[in-house]
Formats: C-alpha cells, structure tokens, sequence
C-alpha cells in the first residue's frame, strides 16, 4: 500500500507530534518577553519583494560566499502564531550548481535564552521541496502561504530547538532558480548560510553547529556535510542527522515510478535537475510530458506529487526515448546527483535515518541506499549511526527520525562523543554510477 501524498494535510498533527511537547514548551518560553499574537497580514511574495534582489556594483564573483548583503528584522509565525523572539533574515552570497556565484535569504532565529556557554547554532533545512518561491522557508515562516502543509510540519521542531537555546538558521537552500534536488547547490547554500549567520551575529568561527533535514531537506544537510571539509573547512560542524534521504536518484525514480502518491515527483525533477546544470532534455520530451512540466512548474510537493498518480517517466518521454538510462543528457545528471561519490567524506560526526514498511523502503527512499550511503561513510571514519524505522513509511517515520535527531545533535553540541557503532554496519545496495551510454 502506498502513501497518497494528497492527503497529507490530515497527517500534519501526527508528524509534528514528536515536536509538540517541545514545541509547547518553546512557547511557554518566548510567551515570557511578550503576547503571542495571532498572524494578521500576508508578506510580500518572494518574486515581488525586492529584497532578494542583489543590486549592489562589486560583481558576486568578488564577494567571499556567507557575505551578507543585506539585512532585516521579521517577525516569527510558527503554527499560524506570532512568536517574539528576535528574527532576522540576511540576502547572502553563496554559489550555485554550476559553481556560479548566486544569491539567496537565510532566516536567523534567536532564541529567548540561550544555552549555556558559548553560542551554539542549529542549521535546519526545511523539506520545503519546491519550484515555486512561494514556498521558500523565508516567505512561509514570516506567515506567507499558510496553506503549505509541507512547512507547517516542520515548524514545531524550530521551537524545540529554540527552546533548548540554539540559535536557528533555516536558509533557502535551493537558490532563487528554486533547484529542486540540485544536491552540490543546495549544500553550498547551506554552508553559506551558516556563515553568514555568524558574519552577521559576530560570531567566530569556532561556533559549534549542528545540521539537520529530512526528506527534501536532507538534500541540503547531507551535501553540506561531503562539502564542508573543502568548501567550508573554517566551519565547527559538529554533527549532521539526515532522514529519509534519496541517496541515488535513479533508484528513487525507478520505485515511484507508476506509483499513486508520489509519482508527480517525476517530473517536478525533470524540470529543476536539468534547468540547474543548465541541460536541456526537452527534445526527449513527450507532448504529454511538456505540459505536466508546465503544470507543475511553480508549484509546492503538496500540489505536484500526487496529482498524476500511475504517472511513468515513459509516458513524459517519447517512445524512442522510453527507456531514459540510455539517455546521456539524464545518465550523467543522475550519476552527478549520487550521494557519497564526490567528495564523498563528512567531517563531523552523522545520524542517518529512513522508513522501511515494504521491506525495500518507506515508499519513497530506499533503505539499502541509505544503509549503503551509511556503511560507506563508516568504512571512511566517519563516525555513523543509522537507524531503520520498521513499519514506518515516508510521513510516519518522520517523527521518529525528529525526535531522535533532536537527541543526537544535543549531545554532539554539548561535547557528548557518538556511540561507537561503526562496527555492527553492514553493506546495503550498490550504489555505482549508471553506465554511461553512447550518443
């Protein structure tokens, strides 16, 4: 049986209920500095709030990445509620898939009281997944788009790490291009968002930081944890959880493809993969399979991915393409997209969690990959703890992997060394790259 992502709306409750009791309690703390107010006006969307505009006369390519460039203070909504604690958003320098110089919005929230000793922060990467601005982190956490179920099941764990007293960064990972899934993007943007949150809190580089996502938002923490030893190597990473983690995207496409509640995936990725390493595929594209990347184009995962259920990625190809592995153009995007090939070593400490109630996967990731992804990081010395969530399919296991990310990245931030379990993993799937077809 599968997961209808249509109905996910009905599950928000039940995904955030891990955070809740925290949550309740991060209010309880902010509520002492002031009324919680309920939200009364809508931002400015993203494509019209010149904010995230860049303007300025040095040309990025001479701006250091994690620069900010410019700066505002916001008000905080979570669960539809005005939360006062300080909230600041910053426009920063960072780099996109192609290794350009881009921009994008980090959202810094302060907590009331912050934990003991030095300032620690918490970069959390909302699984925001999207091709839309509308749906940016930036936007949905000032109030915009209230209806984005996909965000509102996140915003409960902001409040358990506000209320622990870590400062929290939640950047817009995927660029202003909204580069779904552009995994080396969506790291750089990570990493630059946690220096440019010390930049603008004047702080050193020596603060300690935690990393966390799921689903989508594991895209971001799990590239920024391969590419901080060289992108980012001044940063204190001091621990990384990642959940439900499409390791390779090929296999996560071969098991939704058809499927009924999450196959609308399949061209969401068609559109922003390509468009991010600048590759056309449109030639290999059916009549059929242009308009649904013209439907989905500007939509949140809430809208897309359970709209064309039994869609196939043959029905979106022409027949003499059906068989999209014998593709260069999309060969070589999904071999560059698989987790662990390039650079391939983290340098702190990682949690990697995911479902398994179909004894392959949650219906969504494949637990072998993420069993392999965590075998492989272990045989390199990284330090790994992975955890199967049996029974648990994509939504469900979300709670579970929350609290026990919470958990993880506390103990790394107070200077708790990880449990040693290197040892008991075991291999899981292949991860090799797709031959490389010809021409």
């Amino acid at each position: 049986m599968h997961v209808r992502l249509g109905r996910r709306p009905r599950h928000v409750p039940r995904l955030a209920a891990a955070g809740m009791a925290l949550f309740g309690a991060a209010l309880a703390l902010v509520s002492a500095g002031g009324p919680l107010a309920k939200a009364a006006t809508t931002p400015a969307s993203p494509s019209s709030d010149p904010f995230y505009d860049y303007s300025g006369s040095t040309p990025l390519s001479k701006i250091a990445p994690g620069t900010v460039l410019k700066k505002r203070a916001v008000s905080l909504k979570l669960a539809g509620v005005t939360v006062p604690v300080k909230t600041d958003q910053v426009l920063y320098r960072t780099t996109g898939e192609r290794g350009q110089p881009t921009v994008t919005v980090d959202t810094v929230i302060q907590p009331l009281h912050k934990a003991s000793g030095a300032r620690k922060i918490v970069a959390y990467q909302i699984a925001y997944d999207a091709l839309g601005s509308g749906c940016d982190p930036s936007y949905t956490l000032r109030g915009g788009n209230n209806s984005d179920a996909e965000g509102q099941a996140e915003e409960p764990m902001l409040g358990s790490y506000l209320a622990a007293g870590y400062t929290v960064t939640v950047p817009d990972y995927e660029g202003e291009a909204m580069d779904w899934g552009a995994g080396q993007e969506s790291g750089y943007n990570t990493l630059d968002a946690i220096r440019a949150t010390e930049n603008y809190m004047g702080l050193p580089s020596s603060t300690k930081v935690g990393m966390v996502g799921y689903s989508g938002g594991s895209i971001a923490s799990e590239w920024a944890s391969e590419l901080a030893p060289k992108y980012a190597p001044s940063l204190n990473i001091v621990g990384s959880a990642i959940g439900g983690v499409p390791v390779d995207y090929a296999h996560n496409l071969n098991y939704i493809n058809g499927d009924v509640g999450w196959s609308g995936i399949i061209p969401a990725i068609l559109s922003s993969l390509p468009r991010s390493l600048d590759v056309s595929v449109s030639k290999y594209l059916s009549p059929y399979g242009k308009k649904v990347l013209n439907q989905v184009s500007g939509e949140c995962i809430t809208q897309f991915a359970a709209s064309y259920p039994g869609l196939t990625i043959q029905k979106m190809l022409l027949p003499r393409y059906s068989n999209p592995y014998k593709i260069p153009a999309i060969v070589n995007i999904l071999n560059h997209m698989i987790m662990g090939n390039s650079p391939g070593r983290p340098g702190s400490p990682m949690l990697i969690g995911v479902g398994n109630y179909d004894t392959k996967g949650d219906g969504l990731m494949i637990a072998g990959d993420e069993k392999e992804l965590a075998y492989e990081y272990a045989q390199r010395g990284v330090p790994v703890t992975f955890r199967e969530y049996p029974g648990m399919n994509h939504i469900t296991a979300m709670a579970t992997f929350e609290t026990d990310a919470f958990t993880f990245l506390k103990e790394r931030l107070a200077g708790i060394n990880p449990p040693d379990s290197n040892a008991t993993l075991t291999p899981g799937n292949s991860l090799a790259p797709i031959p490389e077809p010809s021409s």
